[in-house]
C-alpha cells in the first residue's frame, strides 16, 4: 500500500478522467493521495475534491509562483479553508526563484554589469528581483505561522532558495514540522532538513537516468524520514516519461527506491505508510 503524498488532482490535466485516475490508482495499490494547494482558488477546489472521494485528502497554500498574484492576507482565507476534515497540512509553500527577472536578462547584460557598467534593464530586475523575493517570504512566513497556530504540518517547496529557505524555517524549529517535496539535493542538503526533524519526499525523477543526486540521497536516508510522491501530472517516472502523470505512478517510483536501497517494495511500502500517517495524521482528522 502506497499514499501518494503530492498531487495536483485539481489541475486540468485531469478535468476529463478523474474517477478512472484513482480506479487506476487503487489498482496500483495507491488508496490515499494528498491533492496540494497551490493558490486560493486552487485550495478551494483541493477541498472539494477530498470531499467527493473518500481515497483524497487536501493541503491549503500558496505556492511562491502565485506569491506575486496573492493578496497581502493569505491567513485569513487558508484559515477558514483549514477548517475542513479532511485537510491535512498548509502548503505547497516556500520560495522559488528560479524565474527571477534577472534570470531572463541577456548573458550581454549581465556581463556588463560585471563589469560595473550597469543598465537600466540590469537595475530594473534587481528592483524586481527583490520586490518579489520580498513578497515570496512575506506568503511564505504567513503560511508557517498559520501551521504553528493550527498545529498541521507543511509541505515545502523550494527551488534555487536553499540558504533562504532554511533561514526562514530555523525560526520555526520545534514549533512545526515540514517535508521538502520533489527532494532532488544532495544527501549533506537532505542531512540538514533532517537535522531541523524535518522530512524529505521523492518523486518519478529517482527513476532518471541523469537522477544523480537524488538517486543517491534515496538510497542513503535512514528509514522514516522520507516519503514518495508524483507531484503529477509533472514528472513521470520510468517508463512513462513525456506522459501525463498520474498517482498510480507511486508504486513506480517506490519500487525504484526499493532497489536502491536493496529492501522490497513491500517494504518500502510499510515504511513509507508509517511515515505518511506520522506526519499527516490521517486517522485524526474528521472523515
Amino acid at each position: 500500500m502506497f499514499t501518494d503524498t503530492h498531487a495536483h488532482l485539481d489541475f486540468p490535466d485531469f478535468a476529463e478522467d478523474l474517477p478512472q485516475v484513482l480506479t487506476r490508482a487503487a489498482e496500483a495499490g495507491v488508496h490515499r493521495i494528498v491533492t496540494i494547494g497551490t493558490t486560493i482558488a486552487g485550495s478551494r477546489r483541493t477541498i472539494e475534491l477530498a470531499s467527493a472521494h473518500s481515497r483524497v485528502w487536501a493541503t491549503v497554500g500558496v505556492h511562491p509562483s502565485s506569491a506575486e498574484e496573492a493578496p497581502d492576507d493569505v491567513l485569513t482565507p487558508l484559515r477558514e479553508l483549514a477548517k475542513h476534515g479532511r485537510m491535512v497540512a498548509i502548503g505547497e509553500c516556500g520560495l522559488d526563484y528560479h524565474r527571477l527577472p534577472s534570470r531572463g536578462m541577456h548573458e550581454s547584460a549581465v556581463a556588463t554589469a560585471a563589469l560595473g557598467n550597469e543598465t537600466t534593464t540590469v537595475v530594473e530586475a534587481a528592483v524586481l528581483d527583490a520586490a518579489i523575493k520580498d513578497k515570496q517570504a512575506q506568503i511564505f512566513e504567513q503560511q508557517l505561522d498559520l501551521a504553528v497556530e493550527l498545529n498541521l504540518p507543511v509541505v515545502i517547496h523550494e527551488r534555487d532558495a536553499w540558504e533562504d529557505t532554511l533561514e526562514i524555517l530555523a525560526a520555526y524549529t520545534g514549533k512545526l514540522r515540514a517535508v521538502f517535496h520533489c527532494f532532488g539535493k544532495s544527501p549533506d542538503a537532505a542531512r540538514q532538513v533532517l537535522e531541523m526533524n524535518h522530512l524529505v519526499s521523492f518523486t518519478g525523477i529517482v527513476t532518471f537516468k541523469n537522477a544523480g543526486a537524488a538517486s543517491e540521497t534515496a538510497a542513503a536516508v535512514p528509514s522514516g524520514t522520507f516519503m514518495v510522491e508524483t507531484d503529477c501530472p509533472f514528472l513521470s517516472p520510468v517508463p512513462f516519461r513525456g506522459k501525463r502523470c498520474e498517482p498510480a505512478f507511486t508504486a513506480h517510483t517506490a519500487a525504484h527506491i526499493a532497489t536502491l536501497r536493496g529492501v522490497t517494495p513491500e517494504e518500502i511500502g510499510a515504511e513509507t505508510e508509517r511515515t505518511a500517517e506520522e506526519f499527516f495524521r490521517f486517522s485524526s482528522r474528521l472523515g
